[in-house]
């Protein structure tokens, strides 16, 4: 698309925009003189969908009226209402998907399953810089299994003065570690540069030598058009607080290939995983469901799955391709507009990418203080990396032009 450095460009792309309505159906944050803030910050925590308030009040008035009756028929399945729309999302079927838990809980809880190692074949394979989350688990995953970090983490570092992985350097590590590759765990976008991975291309060459290859979507999902089953990966997990736009403390997704569903591995078990027709028969053997749901351990958390349902509504309402589509043109507005108004900024983030810019600016922290206090909302990471993240579901064109604007003022 060919941009224009003019406000009435942007007022043009508003007026075009065929999601500009659905701004109006979250919560925007005020500054203290009342003004709309410019947020742009959806990929640590989205805004609050303004129907979330009736979904959540509806399971207070089924447990004000009907107490433990809403746990048969209605809070017992209650997780299943989520399960085509996750599936929707990440590309997979309804039976490889299952919300619960928090996104590093799953990770731990995938890891048991999808991190074997023998004396052998003991490696796993992350990115250096990964969020320190998923590094601090695969840390603990090596130990648990009574070995050494120190010999067994290998870490996807960049070249020599660059900022990114290439495609091909990680390609070359998967052939090169080969038959001692145990496990590769990547986020599918990298959360500080913005980078997004070829999933498929790295599933592939991680399976060629015999390891499973699982993906941390926590930057991906409703961010990235995700094809995970055709993609062949062995398992992923994802938050849904971030673009998902489900609170503070959304319950996480999970995807499991159908391949693994008839799974006699390593596990843990818990009754929610317990065949449906036994379940509450509350016998002593673990018959676990043949699907993504055997992975299940406890009862879903309901009040925490209400606002995802909300959010989850207006996402199948759009679709990700259209989602995806005006992500793509406000990140592009985005780095048009910078590259035009201000050349001392170098920007990180490469071309695969989702709705995220990472600037490295001169005098950053400070940068980032004097914006703040002129209202935009984003995010700061050390040492020197303002992360700026525009939502396609509630961000215009023309805050993109203002926030520019704002920022060539404070440079």
């Amino acid at each position: 698309m060919i941009y224009k450095n003019s406000k009435s460009f942007a007022d043009e792309l508003d007026q075009q925009d065929p999601l500009k309505l659905y701004r109006g159906k979250f919560h925007y944050p005020k500054k203290e003189n009342g003004e709309d803030t410019i947020y742009l910050c959806g990929n640590s925590l989205g805004l609050q969908p303004k129907s979330v308030r009736s979904f959540i009040e509806q399971e207070l008035v089924v447990w004000e009226k009907d107490g433990v009756k809403g746990q048969h028929g209605r809070w017992e399945k209650f997780h299943e209402r989520l399960a085509q729309s996750s599936a929707n999302l990440v590309g997979a079927k309804k039976t490889e998907v299952v919300v619960m838990n928090a996104l590093t809980v799953n990770l731990h809880f995938l890891l048991i399953s999808f991190y074997q190692p023998n004396r052998k074949r003991n490696k796993i394979i992350i990115e250096k810089g990964a969020f320190p989350s998923d590094q601090y688990a695969v840390e603990s995953q090596i130990k648990l299994h009574g070995f050494d970090p120190k010999e067994c983490l290998i870490e996807l570092a960049p070249r020599k003065g660059e900022k990114t992985l290439r495609t091909d350097d990680i390609l070359q590590t998967i052939i090169k570690t080969g038959d001692e590759l145990a496990t590769l765990i990547m986020g599918g976008v990298n959360y500080y540069t913005g980078q997004a991975f070829d999933m498929k291309t790295i599933t592939e060459a991680g399976q060629s030598v015999g390891a499973y290859v699982g993906f941390d979507l926590a930057h991906a999902a409703g961010n990235l058009n995700l094809n995970l089953h055709d993609w062949n990966l062995d398992f992923a997990a994802w938050c849904t607080y971030k673009y998902l736009c489900a609170g503070p403390g959304a319950p996480s997704g999970i995807f499991i290939h159908e391949r693994h569903h008839d799974w006699d591995g390593p596990r843990f078990a818990g009754w929610w995983g317990q065949n449906k027709q036994t379940r509450f028969e509350m016998g002593p053997n673990f018959d676990p469901i043949l699907t993504a749901e055997g992975w299940q351990v406890s009862n879903a958390p309901v009040m925490g799955m209400a606002p995802l349902l909300a959010s989850m509504e207006i996402f199948d309402e759009i679709g990700m391709e259209s989602v995806r589509e005006k992500g793509d043109k406000l990140t592009g507005f985005l780095e048009y507009l910078l590259n035009e108004k201000t050349p001392n900024i170098s920007i990180i983030t490469p071309d695969e990418r989702g709705c995220q810019l990472s600037l490295v600016i001169p005098g950053g922290k400070s940068v980032f203080e004097v914006i703040t206090e002129k209202g935009v909302v984003c995010d700061w990471r050390e040492p020197d990396v303002i992360r700026i993240a525009p939502h396609p579901l509630f961000n215009s064109y023309s805050e993109i032009f203002q926030f520019v604007e704002i920022l060539e003022k404070s440079l």
